[in-house]
């Protein structure tokens, strides 16, 4: 009799939570490549919860951090496809669904964040995202890559001139290509997972990216010395999958946009507030840190400029550089 009760109990405790549950949960899978302690991870664990709340559990992001679901361009084809619901992708590896999304990666671009912000929550950014929709993808919030540094193990880089023959990884698009040829380095594309391994193993003398991505990937223990040339600021994108997006409710929607706008700010935040934290740990490691007059590498990437207004064409630049006249 006992024995009976107790099933029967149980089977009425599955009952009440299966009660609570919410009747038409979705789950989407958030995936990104970086680390679980970088601000791209900490903000989307943040997201992730405040949207579970907020919809009751009805929408339920999991995430996934270090490339648990694949590099970018595995991820991309993945949200075009609605085999995956979501991710935060470095803008510039969405060059392969439009080229114009290159223009996100145009060298020396913005003299302040402020500036990069204004664009990418403004015009700019909602003409991206234009682009993005086309391609079955909806952009719901810039985020942050931040400026782009160089690390390396021949010496300090202080003009282009130190950059010549460095065999130097970049992410896989053309534009950072070009940049890097245009400086005199020798580049060469390489997936992210992969990079560490090739700088341990010196098939590569350098490589480049935000100071946070430098420190969190422990790149201070296979490279010496870290240049601050803040050749590129990137942004982040937190995509989710159009088929996807389609599944849920105007009134959660509406939610999402709300949480991914607060945690946008949010891991801004982190990405400023860890510059200077970062050249002190980085230090602490053992690295040798320096500053760089961007002068002369401005003038070195102006042929990339000119090459590729053309591909961008007058309007995207016209706006880009509206943004660029702000203080």
């Amino acid at each position: 009799m006992r024995l009976k009760k107790s099933l029967f109990g149980l089977v009425m405790t599955g009952a009440s939570l299966l009660a609570m549950a919410p009747a038409h949960a979705l789950d989407i899978k958030l995936g990104h490549v970086l680390a679980p302690n970088h601000s791209w991870g900490v903000a989307a664990d943040g997201f992730a919860q405040e949207v579970k709340e907020r919809t009751d559990g009805r929408i339920n992001f999991v995430t996934y951090p270090s490339g648990q679901l694949g590099n970018e361009k595995t991820m991309l084809e993945g949200l075009q496809i609605g085999s995956q619901g979501a991710a935060i992708i470095g803008s510039g590896s969405l060059q392969p669904i439009d080229a114009k999304f290159g223009i996100v990666e145009l060298p020396y671009t913005w003299a302040n964040v402020q500036q990069a912000y204004n664009a990418y929550d403004g015009e700019l950014g909602e003409k991206l995202a234009e682009l993005a929709d086309k391609r079955n993808l909806v952009i719901v919030s810039w985020w942050e890559n931040g400026f782009r540094h160089m690390t390396n193990n021949r010496g300090p880089i202080n003009t282009p001139a130190d950059m010549t023959g460095l065999k130097t990884r970049v992410t896989p698009d053309k534009m950072r290509l070009d940049t890097f040829t245009a400086l005199g380095a020798n580049p060469a594309p390489l997936a992210f997972g992969e990079l560490y391994s090739a700088l341990q193993q010196k098939v590569f003398d350098a490589q480049e990216n935000p100071l946070s991505i430098i420190y969190t990937s422990s790149f201070f223990d296979v490279q010496q010395y870290a240049s601050l040339t803040g050749h590129v600021w990137g942004p982040a994108s937190l995509i989710i999958s159009k088929p996807v997006w389609k599944k849920i409710s105007d009134e959660d929607k509406a939610i999402i946009l709300e949480a991914a706008a607060t945690w946008r700010d949010k891991q801004r935040e982190m990405v400023q507030e860890g510059e200077q934290e970062y050249v002190r740990l980085l230090e602490e490691k053992g690295m040798k840190v320096n500053t760089v007059d961007p002068a002369p590498f401005m003038e070195a990437v102006q042929p990339v400029w000119a090459e590729y207004e053309k591909v961008f064409g007058q309007d995207l630049m016209d706006t880009l550089q509206q943004y660029r006249q702000e203080n």
